[in-house]
This record gives structure tokens, C-alpha cells and sequence, in this order.
């Protein structure tokens, strides 16, 4: 997933984005209100991690901004990238406006990191209206479980082989340029350059090769996983 974590607090934010990171996501980091305004406006994101009070600009006495009329002027626009609260604020009454701001889901400070990856994986499979198992052939991927299965055998991934055929399983059948799975697989800080793209596509190919299905390639427009045939 491609995730923008706004949160102006630097060390919960390296450590929220590290352990994003370390699972394999690609996550963008705003500390402040106009940098969130901007980076939300130019990049398409699966998810979004918001805080709810932070800084309007990096100038000095800027004031703040909040983040629940951020929130909602990015509805307005018709922008339905789900959303995960995170605020040190809890009560129900401030849960509730969250909620109707347009958030998806709300989460405390402190919080579990595991929970902050879980609760993204489940609100974003239910925006795209996926269950969270998707079978092609004798290839199993369970994306709550973050598993895959050849004929019913864990097959060990990297983070980064893992996101790559997640994309590709989401659904399967589906053509999806380089381009676009660099942007799912890159942040701003680090773009995933081609070679490196088609080094894993290279590795995915001999790791389910016995799977019956494959990842072709279709010459100027990307890749797609299909069943082999017969």
C-alpha cells in the first residue's frame, strides 16, 4: 500500500512510518497542515493516517491548523481514500465528529503498531470491496493473514515481493503498468526504478512457478497474473 501519514509529533512519526515500512508499504510523511493539503492533492493514496491538531506550515508561530477541515475539504472533492484517526483525543464526543468529518476508523494515542497496519489493511479491502482472500489456480494470498499459499504451503516472501503480488492479486486478471506499481512502491523519498521492479517481477516468476499461475507481460502496457493454461 501507499500510505500519507500526517502526523507533526517527529518521533511517533519515524516510528509509525518505519514500521509501515519495515511491512513492506510505501508511506509519505506530512508534518504539517499545507504540506498535507499538497501531498494529498498530487498523489493517490490507499490510505491515509491523520493526526487531528498540527502545525499550518513549518513557519514559526504559524498557529494550527485542524485536521477534521482538512479532512472534509478533501470529501468535498469527492476523494474517498479511507482514512484512520490518530489522536491523543478519545472522547466519544470528538470520536464522533471524526467519524462524521469523514474518517473511516479512529484510533487513540497510544495505540498498538500492529493494530495502526491491521486496521489499515481491513479499511482499505472494504473500499475495494475485496474479501480478504484471493485465490488464482494453486496460489492462495491472504491478505489479513499477510500469507501466500502454493497448493496449500506457505511460500515465504519479502516485504517488498509480498507488496508486489498483492497489487498484482487485487484482483488478478487486472493489467497494471510500471508506472503504477512504482507509485504503489515508492515513496517521495525513494522511487522504485524499473530494473528494480522487474527484478522482483523476475523473482516472483520462479517462486510460483509451480502455482499454475504466472505473471505475463504484456508488452507496453505492464503485467498481469493469469492462470496458465492447460
Amino acid at each position: 500500500m501507499r500510505i500519507l501519514l500526517i502526523e507533526d509529533d517527529q518521533v511517533l512519526q519515524s516510528v509509525v512510518r518505519q514500521s509501515l515500512t519495515d511491512k513492506g508499504h510505501r508511506v509519505d510523511v506530512a508534518g504539517y497542515g499545507s504540506e498535507a493539503e499538497h501531498l494529498w492533492h498530487v498523489q493517490a493514496y490507499d490510505a491515509v493516517l491523520l493526526d487531528l491538531n498540527l502545525p499550518r506550515s513549518d513557519a514559526p508561530g504559524a498557529g494550527l491548523t485542524n485536521g477534521l477541515d482538512l479532512l472534509r475539504a478533501r470529501r468535498h472533492k469527492g476523494d474517498k481514500t479511507p482514512v484512520l484517526v490518530l489522536t491523543a483525543r478519545n472522547r466519544t464526543d470528538e470520536r464522533i465528529a471524526g467519524l462524521d468529518a469523514g474518517a473511516d476508523d479512529y484510533l487513540g494515542k497510544p495505540f498498538d503498531l500492529a493494530e495502526v497496519e491491521a486496521r489499515l489493511r481491513a479499511l482499505v479491502r472494504r473500499s475495494q470491496g475485496e474479501d480478504s482472500v484471493t485465490q488464482l489456480a494453486h496460489l492462495l494470498l491472504d491478505r489479513k493473514g499477510r500469507r501466500v499459499l502454493v497448493h496449500s504451503q506457505p511460500l515465504s516472501l519479502p516485504a517488498r515481493e509480498y507488496e508486489v503480488l498483492l497489487e498484482l492479486m487485487s484482483p488478478p486478471g487486472r493489467t497494471l503498468s510500471k508506472k503504477e506499481l512504482s507509485e504503489k512502491l515508492s515513496d517521495f523519498d525513494e522511487a522504485l526504478l524499473d530494473n528494480a521492479l522487474e527484478t522482483f517481477i523476475s523473482r516472483l516468476r520462479k517462486k510460483i512457478v509451480n502455482s499454475g499461475a504466472s505473471i505475463r507481460t504484456l508488452r507496453g502496457l505492464g503485467y498481469r497474473m493469469e492462470e496458465e493454461k492447460a
